[in-house]
């Protein structure tokens, strides 16, 4: 498939929108990365507002969002807590804006909203405000009303994004989060200047390294998706970091190829849905992992024992692992590999080829996935 230069309004060279948005996603990456970043060190001029709202927001943070948001929300309720120390819960924007005052905790909020207008992310960004929290929003769009409203904004760089399915405005929030985690950590102590420059020096090759990837994956997943088409229903299995990706694969293709698809922690596929595993429900398995973290490796060895269980059990699994996991490979019934990296950097690389299995079985029923049936760009109301 031709990589030249597409004109701006249409998806040309791509057959769709949503093809050439996933391709998009190292420029978009590299443009979110540049507004905050310079170098080794956070770009101070952008970042002093959001230092700020991290020194307001005490011990707690609250994340109120909607759909792919509320996922990359999830990211950073791992990626907070871990890295800077602070509490984070994750609600659902539709019932944030509807618990009762006496329930709303004293804490920071940040909202997450592609278009900045969705209607229940922006109901709970003004009963966040209209309570006296400090409010931060991560929006695709800086001059929405969410970007406008809140305390703080705190956009990415994606461009416009047409195709319904979120793609490129994902992975941006995920850096987004990333960078928020880090910028937590430093403003309280929590990382050193030396370890912040090492970890945005990590962030910079990631681009680089999604870019030269999407080709192989766009070959081998192809003929995945086809060899899947008749499948019915999927599940989506992952842990940690990995259990919201994992979900968002799932909502993908749901959204994209209107099959039924869930997301569980691994952990949870024998507490039940495991009764669904049959030769029409394969299951997709996220077994990447970070070798110099010990967590990172114990959830990895959990994950190769469920594959042995699962191959005993005649499951159909496809699984994706680091590049060159001969482990994962014999286990599983297909791998889709992809480059190892730190964790936060392999929860953003790994959506990417989820995306293309998405699109690809999308294309294999015949669906025009950039205006798929009952869904808008934004939720413009209840």
């Amino acid at each position: 498939m031709s990589q030249s230069t597409p004109n701006a309004d249409t998806p040309f060279p791509y057959a769709h929108w949503m093809l050439r948005e996933i391709h998009e996603q190292p420029a978009s990456l590299t443009a979110t990365l540049a507004r905050y970043v310079d170098g080794d060190h956070f770009r101070e001029d952008v970042c002093a507002p959001i230092r700020d709202w991290v020194r307001s927001a005490g011990d707690e943070i609250i994340i109120a969002a909607s759909g792919s948001s509320r996922h990359a929300g999830m990211v950073g309720e791992v990626l907070l807590e871990d890295i800077a120390g602070i509490h984070v819960d994750v609600e659902y924007a539709s019932e944030y804006g509807y618990r009762a005052d006496i329930a709303i905790k004293n804490a920071a909020v940040m909202v997450i909203s592609q278009s900045g207008e969705t209607a229940d992310t922006l109901a709970a960004l003004r009963k966040a405000a209209g309570t006296g929290h400090p409010t931060l929003a991560i929006t695709n769009v800086a001059g929405s009303t969410m970007a406008r409203e809140a305390t703080v904004s705190f956009p990415t760089e994606t461009g416009r994004e047409r195709a319904v399915p979120a793609t490129k405005s994902f992975t941006a929030q995920l850096l987004n989060i990333y960078l928020l985690a880090l910028l937590t950590a430093e403003t309280l102590g929590k990382l050193s200047s030396t370890e912040i420059a090492s970890r945005l020096k990590e962030i910079a090759t990631l681009p680089q390294s999604i870019e030269a990837q999407l080709p192989g994956w766009e070959k081998s997943i192809h003929g995945i998706a086809e060899k899947y088409s008749t499948a019915s229903s999927f599940l989506f299995l992952g842990r940690d970091i990995h259990y919201p990706i994992a979900r968002e694969g799932a909502l993908k293709l749901k959204e994209s190829a209107y099959l039924h698809a869930e997301g569980y922690p691994s952990g949870e596929l024998k507490h039940g849905p495991n009764a669904l595993v049959s030769e029409g429900t394969p299951l997709v398995m996220l077994a990447t992992f970070d070798p110099t973290s010990s967590e990172s490796v114990l959830r990895y060895e959990k994950a190769l024992q469920l594959l042995r269980d699962m191959r005993q059990q005649g499951a159909q699994v496809l699984a994706l692992a680091n590049t060159g996991d001969t482990e994962v490979a014999a286990l599983a019934t297909d791998t889709i590999f992809v480059a190892p990296a730190p964790e936060p950097l392999l929860a953003i690389t790994e959506t990417v080829p989820l995306q293309l299995l998405a699109y690809f079985t999308a294309i294999h029923h015949g669906i025009d996935v950039d205006h798929p049936r009952n869904l808008t760009k934004a939720v413009l109301s209840e």
